[in-house]
């Protein structure tokens, strides 16, 4: 009995490693907004630095200061701006290699990627979101209504236990001065 041959044993050894290259050359779009996303947060960090320095920066308004400590922060705001100009310049490389790569594609409707379950299996429609929203302003009303009315009740038995409380209070100081 013999074994059939592996699927990779007629390539060439080299022509695997060949393929391997190609594909690390190649960047998928996810990958690309993976970047994209970090470089992002690469320049929202670098900004904050700046605003920092900017923030602990003295003003040359005439007031004494030190030349050196000026200098060197002056120098860093100057590097933080170069690494922020690279950092929107790779971004700019990304976004227009993400859309090079989606050239080609469909757009498809934002609508469509949200999954939700109906009822009766049917599109959804505005028809029947407005007909809901309609009878939740009813309830709602209706509510409101119903919580109104037994608020008026509260103060009416409230009124009432006042009254008997009263009355009770009435009828035991009589009782105590018949003793």
């Amino acid at each position: 009995m013999s074994t059939p041959p592996l699927a990779g044993a007629s390539m060439p050894p080299g022509a695997f490693a060949g393929t391997q290259a190609q594909a690390a050359r190649e960047v998928n779009t996810a990958s690309l907004c993976r970047i994209g996303q970090e470089t992002v947060q690469d320049i929202v960090f670098r900004t904050m630095e700046i605003f920092q320095l900017l923030r602990n920066m003295q003003l040359p308004n005439g007031v004494t200061y030190h030349t050196g400590t000026y200098q060197d922060r002056l120098g860093k705001l100057q590097e933080h701006l170069r690494q922020l100009s690279i950092l929107f310049r790779k971004l700019r490389l990304v976004y227009d290699k993400c859309n090079e790569n989606c050239a080609g594609l469909d757009p498809i409707p934002i609508e469509q990627l949200i999954p939700y379950v109906e009822e009766d299996g049917s599109k959804h429609d505005d028809r029947g979101a407005a007909s809901q929203l309609r009878f939740a302003s009813e309830e709602r009303r209706e509510i409101m209504e119903v919580n109104k009315k037994l608020k008026q009740k509260n103060q009416q038995l409230k009124q009432i236990m006042d009254q008997l409380r009263n009355l009770i209070w009435d009828i035991n100081a009589m009782l105590a001065m018949r003793n």
